[in-house]
């Protein structure tokens, strides 16, 4: 890896696929429908469905917030395997961004980044949604850029550019922002097309936004399979620059 992770004053985050392990949590969302209908599919049938949707409803204009999101895929799902919508269920999938659980390197991985940049958080989401996310983090993001808040959904721009903005504002040029994401989709191609520096975390086992068909034009500056590794990747680095400077981490 040549990317010099200790250049950075800040750093921008995808959240959900790359902080918050939201795959598992899907699937069984959607498993759950399926069982009690007959309906028989493989776990990558299920994370499909859900993307189909997805790549459908944030498309929309102006753009659906998130819990929306959910209950329309819900009932796209339903609709295709000839099944009879329930509100509570799609209540219930509205709701689950609540449920996501934090990766388990995702906390201490921030706390140690943290100490040494700005954190802003980029996120496909709406406003309450990642209230619930931001908590299981226990972190303060220094610079927040939603769906709800820009009107878009990445790949688009809008969140890239609201967090420079916000970054410039409190002295921190562009070229001094790494973006960090686990979707090749939504995250390094569009910060490819930004001039923006930025970091893979792959998520092995994980694979939306991520697929061969997601990931034509992808170039990463630098690939990590976990945050725990980007963690320790900066934190070598910045020993490295300390011993030659003669500074103190």
């Amino acid at each position: 890896m040549h990317l010099d992770l200790t250049q950075f004053d800040a750093v921008t985050f995808d959240v959900y696929g790359t902080l918050i392990d939201w795959e598992p949590s899907i699937i069984r969302m959607f498993r759950s429908v399926a069982d009690q209908h007959g309906v028989e599919l493989s776990h990558e049938e299920f994370l499909l469905e859900f993307d189909r949707a997805r790549a459908q409803l944030q498309r929309v204009r102006p753009a659906l917030l998130y819990p929306d999101v959910l209950k329309q895929a819900y009932e796209q799902f339903c609709e295709r395997h000839d099944v009879a919508p329930d509100d509570a269920e799609r209540d219930v999938f509205g709701k689950a961004v609540m449920l996501w659980p934090a990766f388990d390197d995702a906390i201490e991985s921030l706390a140690h980044l943290h100490a040494h940049m700005k954190i802003g958080l980029l996120s496909n989401i709406d406003n309450q949604s990642l209230g619930y996310s931001v908590r299981k983090l226990r972190l303060a993001p220094d610079v927040v850029a939603t769906a709800e808040g820009v009107g878009a959904y990445k790949p688009d721009h809008a969140h890239f550019d609201a967090a420079i903005r916000d970054f410039e504002a409190i002295g921190i040029a562009r070229n001094r922002i790494l973006h960090v994401g686990q979707s090749l989709r939504a995250d390094v191609i569009p910060a490819n097309a930004l001039g923006i520096k930025c970091v893979w975390i792959k998520r092995p086992g994980r694979s939306l936004g991520s697929r061969p068909e997601d990931a034509q034009g992808a170039r990463p500056d630098a690939v990590f399979d976990t945050m725990h590794d980007f963690a320790l990747a900066h934190r070598a680095q910045m020993a490295l620059s300390n011993r030659t400077t003669g500074h103190k981490d």
